[in-house]
Order: structure tokens, then C-alpha cells, then sequence
């Protein structure tokens, strides 16, 4: 039970709707919430600690990547994005991978939802700070990092611009042009292009944290230089 338990101390559901408000998970016997929750892996895909899909499994967990947009209203701008999904086994080295192009200096944004008096989430910054020193760092935080469903992080290069960001649902998103070097990164890492491809955030789903990953979060901000903003 103790990996029940950790969805049941800081559990919240994303995808009900005011107008829609019934929930895959309303109305199961708690064997049937159990077994779901136990569920880490849908054929040859794993899924973190972090998250599991609703209970109807909307959208079924898989490895891939498309193509999206984000327009900033505020700027009048289009920025070109890359979504994906990747496998447990892989995927956090596969964002170590992701991150070094960006450059040899970057800036980090941690993203927290730990707090649940905070509405939304709260993000967290740390400007400048050398490649390897931060990849050294989030290796100390693998774990966190893969498999706290309230911690999310992003590094990017405000020269560039480019961000990639590791979000709270463990899907990678990596903003700005050229995207081909991410692309090809990906796809030499077994993550295929799949432009119909849904990814969790597109339906119900669960989060999971805990008091020690709130506490690790806390200890990741400090080795930042974030402790004085958190």
C-alpha cells in the first residue's frame, strides 16, 4: 500500500471540467483504484511514479513526438513546439540529452505545485549558471525529478531563445526555431515522430508527490541558489 499512499497523501485530479464534473474514478471499489494505480507500464511503455492516466484511459500512454504551436498574445508572436513522451527506462536521460544544446550557460525555472493553498503552480528562477554544474546537480535529483508529480523544470537560453522543459507530467516541450537538432536527438533515441500522437495532459489523469519530495525540492532550490525566492 505504500505506493497508494502516496497518491492518496497529495492526490488531485486534472480534466474534469465544471460542466463535465464526473471522473473515471468516481464510483470504483478500492481494489479496482488499487490495481489501476499499480498499473506502471502499458505494453513496452513505463510510466514514472509521478503520474497515471484516468481509469476509461482516454488517451493510452505511449513513446512519441509531434509538432505544435504556441502563440504568445501578449507579443503577437508564433513559436514553433515539439511535444513528447518518452519511456521511464529512458527518459531522463534523454532530457539531459535534450538540454545540451542549449549552450554553456543557461537560466532554470523550477516549477512547483507542492503548495496546495497556491493556486496553479510556482516558478522558480535561477539566471546564469555553467552546463555542467547544473547537469551535475539534477543528476543528485534524478529521482525527484522523474518521479515527483509536483516538480517541473525547465532550462533554457534567452539568447537563443530556446527552452526545453521537463514539466510536472513528465512530457518533454521544447519552445523555439530551429527544432531540428531536438528532432533528430529524439528520433536517435528510439522517440519517433507521431503527429496524431494524444499525451496524458489531454484527459484525466492523477498526480503523485510526497512530503519527502517536497522536502527534496526544497533542498534542489537551495543547490540552485533559489533558497532566498522559495
Amino acid at each position: 500500500m505504500g505506493f497508494l499512499k502516496k497518491f492518496f497523501r497529495n492526490v488531485f485530479h486534472e480534466g474534469a471540467t465544471h460542466a463535465n464534473p464526473t471522473s473515471s474514478f468516481d464510483h470504483l471499489t478500492d481494489d479496482q483504484l488499487e490495481a489501476h494505480l499499480g498499473i506502471n507500464q502499458y505494453g513496452q511503455f513505463q510510466l514514472t511514479d509521478a503520474v497515471r492516466p484516468s481509469y476509461d484511459l482516454k488517451v493510452h500512454p505511449k513513446q512519441g513526438y509531434r509538432h505544435d504551436l504556441y502563440i504568445d498574445e501578449e507579443n503577437n508572436s508564433r513559436v514553433p513546439v515539439l511535444m513528447a513522451s518518452a519511456s521511464k527506462d529512458q527518459l531522463f536521460e534523454l532530457f539531459m540529452d535534450m538540454i545540451q544544446p542549449l549552450g554553456q550557460t543557461v537560466d532554470v525555472v523550477l516549477e512547483t505545485s507542492h503548495d496546495p493553498g497556491e493556486e496553479g503552480h510556482t516558478d522558480l528562477y535561477r539566471e546564469h549558471i555553467d552546463m555542467p554544474v547544473l547537469r551535475s546537480i539534477l543528476y543528485e535529483y534524478e529521482d525527484l525529478l522523474l518521479n515527483d508529480g509536483c516538480t517541473g523544470i525547465a532550462v533554457l537560453n534567452p539568447n537563443t531563445p530556446q527552452e526545453v522543459q521537463f514539466d510536472e507530467h513528465k512530457l518533454l516541450i521544447v519552445y523555439g526555431s530551429p527544432l531540428e537538432t531536438f528532432e533528430h536527438r529524439l528520433e536517435r533515441n528510439g522517440v519517433g515522430h507521431e503527429e496524431d500522437i494524444r499525451f496524458i495532459t489531454e484527459a484525466e489523469h492523477v498526480h503523485s508527490s510526497s512530503e519527502e519530495y517536497q522536502h527534496q525540492f526544497q533542498e534542489l532550490c537551495r543547490r540552485l541558489g533559489m533558497d532566498e525566492k522559495y
